[in-house]
């Protein structure tokens, strides 16, 4: 599997994103460095983080040992990073940015998101609780940290800025005060919860979609484990593939960019090899009826802030 095979989609401001890439969320120490390499030796040049997991620098020594001996260039990379909500405030947003640069040994990022949009107490604390464990938050605008983000661009520090999480009021609200329009919205989607209304709310607005969690956390005690639906195996079995590789193509298919995590090499080999086939529009329909369309991510802790996104609009 070579890199040339992943498709790309384009963005907005005419820059490119490889149609799948490596998730990194809760990958612990020790196992993301080795994955990455992994990853980009079998064809991965879209890497996905974000400063609240705590493996920038890890994944950096791996793409700093892969530039080195010759593997890649760092034009040939892809890098998503995601400023924190601990650091909303407009003049916090370009510090926190070099921090990111800093831990990942790089001098751009490809791809710079707004992880939530809503801010919490800044500090150190990634999760700044008072005496009862309840979330302190702030009130900053996430327009005012957008302002950060477009001074991200400005300087260099971000070829792209996009969102995570936002829903589609959230979204309209953004790009009528946006001078540099997000050109991505990382959110979750995968056969459970296809999100189908914002993605084509999110195409209306020539913005991209980025899906998290796109097989649905497998080992989630509190859900059913859609990959053991005998509809999906079914379909798994016709073409000779697993039923990771099936709702990874659907996802495809759907017009989202699926970045599944793992640390484990046969299963890293096996997410990227979805490129050689394509599911029937009666396979497409079958799978859609699979899932409950309920999250997973949810993020309850913070449902009482104001710019909580999951309320009562997609």
């Amino acid at each position: 599997m070579s890199a040339a095979t992943v498709p790309k989609v384009k963005f907005s401001n005419g820059r490119s994103m490889p149609r799948l890439g490596l998730g990194t969320y809760e990958s612990l120490a020790g196992n993301v460095e080795r994955a990455v390499k992994y990853a980009i030796d079998n064809g991965y040049r879209h890497i996905d983080t974000a400063f609240f997991y705590q493996n920038e620098k890890e994944i950096g020594n791996a793409i700093s040992e892969k530039i080195k001996n010759g593997t890649v260039t760092r034009e040939d990379l892809f890098i998503t990073t995601k400023i924190w909500n601990n650091s909303h405030a407009q003049d916090k947003v370009v510090p926190m940015c070099r921090k990111s640069l800093a831990n990942l040994g790089l001098d751009y990022v490809d791809l710079y998101l707004i992880h939530w949009p809503f801010g919490f107490q800044e500090g150190d604390e990634l999760m700044p609780k008072d005496s009862n464990g309840k979330l302190l938050f702030s009130d900053i605008d996430f327009l005012d940290t957008w302002k950060g983000m477009e001074e991200c661009v400005r300087l260099g520090l971000a070829r792209s800025i996009g969102i995570s999480n936002f829903n589609s009021a959230q979204i309209t609200r953004l790009m009528a005060a946006a001078t540099i329009k997000p050109v991505n919205n990382q959110v979750e989607v995968n056969v459970n919860f296809t999100q189908r209304p914002l993605i084509e709310f999110c195409k209306q607005q020539n913005i991209t979609v980025t899906a998290y969690s796109p097989l649905g956390r497998p080992g989630n005690p509190n859900r059913v484990n859609t990959l053991d639906d005998p509809r999906i195996q079914t379909i798994a079995r016709k073409y000779n593939k697993t039923s990771a590789q099936i709702s990874l193509r659907y996802l495809y298919q759907l017009g989202v960019t699926p970045i599944p995590k793992s640390v484990t090499e046969s299963r890293l080999k096996e997410n990227i090899d979805i490129f050689n086939f394509e599911l029937t529009p009666e396979e497409v329909t079958t799978i859609d009826a699979v899932g409950d369309q309920k999250r997973i991510v949810r993020f309850e802790e913070a449902k009482e802030h104001k710019y909580y996104p999951f309320s009562t609009t997609f």
